[in-house]
């Protein structure tokens, strides 16, 4: 054995403390390697581990990032909602107060200038206090929501107002998953397309404040009756906790609820003054402002239906606005009326007429209906009218329709046109208001070719040699017949055109009937053609609009006024003199009641039907018409007994209506005469024709005379001849100037004969009877229905006849 130290063996008996601190026999050479982690036992194995959590967060992070711009990718950003989308249309006086509003939702949109700004910081401290600051989707404020709510603090949407804004204007209203995906993806997109003030107005425009209103401007209208720009910090905060429950919190509707409503209005308030939009010493002042009453919908009640169709219609028929247009709604649409003369024109129908009315004890009553408009001549601008007692009990507007003759309301045109076209007699004497015609009753007309036409006169007077300014004073049939024949009939017609009268108006034929009214153009229409007359001839098309504006900002193009020298001056202002003498001694002395310088024609349809005046002073032109019509039916009925009178003449009740309206309506204005630039000539007399009658034809013929074989000749100045067999009759002619006591009659054509007549040559043939109408056309009084039926009529002749 050496004595060298020996190195040392392992014990083969002994094993190291730590585990793994030895190299194991037959390791191979791994000694260092990382011993293995023991299995986890017990409690301990339902724990994750920090690697698990680690990479489950990593994961989800991915996986929702993932999501999130699937879902971003794939969302888009809708069309609005047809709910959304729809809004009413706000009619409005030129004054600017709200006269109607139409559609089936209750929206007004507006831009966010047209509310004030007390208004959005009421809604802003109620939904979304942090709204212009914050992003779309803001976790806190569901976070607060819920806090507020548990805590009593009041009911607070976790929604932002920018999600609500989506909901309202591009979702509906279910609570569903999907839903709630898709927005919370367009509040994302919207939050940055668009600015703040476009979601905040979007917003205020589309939430529901109860009371079927939509919108801030449409609740501040029915809870207030005022504009949203008008809402004060009071109202607005009202306005502002109904968001929250609308239904609940209408104190009005809900008086048991007016405690919470009152909670929530201090909450909005409170959170004004926080935010610095209300100061405290104003808060603290403040008391609850208590709605108006609810009223059940009168929209279109009273003159709103009305006069709502009638711009409608104005717009549609001139091509501004399209029906479709009108129907999605959000017009603004300024008219021309003014109220205070609207207000007049229904206080003057209601005194003169429907107050004298009774319907209990007079059938005849319950068919009477008014119709009225008043234009301002200078401008062309309606600014009142009547349509009738309310539009839901009689929805046809009395003002545009347009199924009534107006009568000898049209006779101005005659004359009007006998001006402008330098018209002559038939014996080559200058019409004008001197010009002497002969007035007797059923007297032929000469000169026309187209067969006999011999009207009536009222109640069947004739009145001989008469000036045409007498003869519009008595409303002369016979006269203003010959006259439209001197003129030409289709001359007539074009003056009535270019006054004003629409030339698709039923039944204005050139024929000489065309005189007396036989066509049926509407108050609306006469008015602007008198309108015409009153500005000096010098036409501008009416017009009901001022402005219109969409969604509270677009201006509508409105058509540029156009106005035209309709016929010259001198045949308007010798017309305006004519019509003048009419009110101070013809059939519409009631005129006068208006206290100014007025002129006007009074006028009767077919059988009483329809009873007119169409007046004017110089700073206003009005048309007034008293109809009758079966409420049953809708037929025409006269008027015989109405009010308890024998008939309604345009000299009663129309004109009566016209100067009470005419007098308040101009109220305060100076009254001013009429400048008028006359005919030469129109003051000078003219003497009566002397010319001897026509000889005869065979045939259609121009001397008014037309019979089956030979005609006899037809008195210049007479009455029809009738033949029987060929033997002169005792009846056929005219006197002028009948004698009492047997004196000598004087004739003008044909054979004076024993009981002061006349008859005309005669031959051989069959008889000739001048046509004659059913109905009669002159002064008030007599008995209606009065007149014979003619056995021959020419062609584009009406068998009509009309009073004044």
């Amino acid at each position: 054995m050496s004595d060298e130290p020996q190195p040392q063996q392992p014990n083969q008996g002994w094993a190291p403390t730590q585990p793994g601190a030895a190299q194991q026999p037959g390791s191979g050479g791994q000694a260092g390697r990382k011993p293995k982690r023991p299995r986890r036992t017990g409690w301990r194995r339902i724990i994750p581990t920090w690697r698990m959590v680690l990479g489950t967060f990593i994961i989800g992070i991915l996986l929702l990032t993932g999501l999130f711009f699937l879902g971003y990718s794939m969302v888009k950003i809708p069309s609005a909602n047809a709910a959304a989308m729809k809004q009413s249309n706000v009619y409005l006086y030129a004054d600017g107060s709200q006269l109607a509003r139409d559609g089936q939702v209750n929206r007004e949109s507006v831009s966010l200038g047209r509310i004030s700004k007390d208004a959005q910081h009421a809604v802003l401290a109620a939904e979304d206090r942090d709204f212009y600051s914050e992003s779309a989707i803001d976790p806190k404020a569901m976070v607060r929501a819920a806090w507020n709510t548990a805590t009593g603090k009041g009911k607070q949407s976790g929604s932002t107002i920018t999600q609500q804004y989506v909901k309202n204007y591009y979702l509906a209203q279910e609570q569903t998953v999907t839903r709630k995906v898709k927005e919370f993806f367009i509040s994302i997109k919207l939050d940055r397309t668009e600015s703040k003030d476009e979601i905040l107005q979007g917003y205020l425009n589309t939430s529901y404040f109860g009371r079927n209103a939509y919108g801030m401007q449409s609740a501040a209208q029915a809870y207030y009756g005022v504009d949203a720009i008008d809402l004060d910090p009071a109202k607005g905060a009202y306005l502002a906790a109904l968001l929250n429950a609308p239904s609940e919190y209408d104190v009005v509707a809900h008086p048991e609820n007016k405690a919470a409503a009152e909670a929530r209005w201090n909450y909005v308030l409170n959170g004004m003054v926080t935010k610095g939009w209300l100061s405290a010493s104003e808060r603290a002042g403040m008391k609850f402002p208590t709605p108006k009453e609810t009223t059940v919908s009168t929209s279109m009640s009273g003159q709103r239906g009305y006069i709502r169709d009638a711009v409608k219609d104005y717009l549609t028929e001139n091509k501004i606005l399209t029906a479709d247009q009108l129907d999605a709604g959000g017009y603004r649409i300024t008219t021309t009326l003014q109220k205070s003369k609207q207000d007049a024109f229904v206080d003057a129908v209601n005194d003169q007429l429907m107050a004298k009315l009774d319907k209990k004890n007079r059938k005849v009553d319950r068919y009477v209906r008014a119709g009225g408009a008043a234009v301002d001549p200078k401008s062309g601008k309606v600014i009142a009218m009547y349509g009738g007692i309310d539009y839901v009990k009689q929805y046809t507007n009395n003002a545009t329709r347009g199924d009534f003759q107006v009568g000898s309301t049209f006779k101005p045109f005659v004359f009007t046109s006998a001006v402008q076209n330098d018209s002559e007699t038939q014996d080559g004497r200058v019409i004008t208001p001197n010009t002497v015609y002969d007035g007797t009753n059923e007297r032929p007309v000469v000169g026309w070719d187209g067969g006999t036409y011999a009207p009536e006169n009222e109640d069947q007077r004739s009145y001989g040699d008469i000036t045409v300014r007498d003869a519009t004073d008595q409303s002369v049939n016979a006269v203003y017949a010959q006259m439209a024949v001197d003129v030409g009939s289709d001359k007539v017609k074009q003056t009535a055109i270019d006054l004003g009268i629409p030339a698709n108006t039923p039944d204005l034929t050139a024929s000489p009937s065309i005189a007396l009214g036989t066509s049926t153009a509407s108050v609306l229409d006469m008015a602007q053609a008198y309108a015409t007359l009153a500005n000096h001839g010098r036409h501008g098309t009416y017009t009901m609009i001022e402005k219109i504006t969409k969604d509270g900002n677009d201006e509508v193009e409105l058509p540029r006024e156009k106005t035209s020298q309709a016929v010259s001056r001198e045949a308007a202002d010798t017309t305006t003199a004519v019509l003048q003498s009419v009110v101070e001694n013809g059939t519409a002395t009631a005129a006068q009641a208006a206290g100014r310088p007025a002129a006007g024609k009074t006028g009767t349809a077919e059988k009483d039907t329809a009873a007119w005046f169409a007046g004017y002073t110089p700073d206003l032109a009005t048309v007034v018409s008293v109809m009758g019509q079966d409420p049953v039916t809708a037929g025409h009925e006269p008027l015989y007994g109405a009010m308890g009178l024998e008939r309604i003449n345009g000299g009663g009740a129309p004109t009566e209506i016209w100067a009470q309206f005419t007098k308040n309506a101009l109220k305060g204005k100076p009254a001013t005469d009429f400048d008028l630039d006359l005919q030469p000539g129109s003051d000078e007399s003219q003497a009566p024709s002397t010319e001897a009658p026509t000889d005869p034809t065979t045939g259609a013929q121009d001397n008014g005379g037309t019979t089956n074989g030979t005609t006899g000749s037809t008195p210049t100045g007479g009455g029809t001849p009738t033949t029987t067999g060929g033997t002169p009759t005792t009846d056929g002619g005219t006197t002028v100037g009948t004698p009492t006591g047997g004196g000598t009659p004087t004739t003008t054509g044909g054979t004076p004969t024993a009981d002061g007549g006349a008859t005309g040559d005669t031959t051989t043939g069959n008889t000739a009877d001048g046509g004659t109408t059913d109905g009669t056309d002159g002064d008030p009084g007599g008995t209606p229905g009065g007149g014979n039926t003619g056995t021959t009529e020419g062609p584009g002749l009406n068998n009509i006849t009309r009073r004044q």
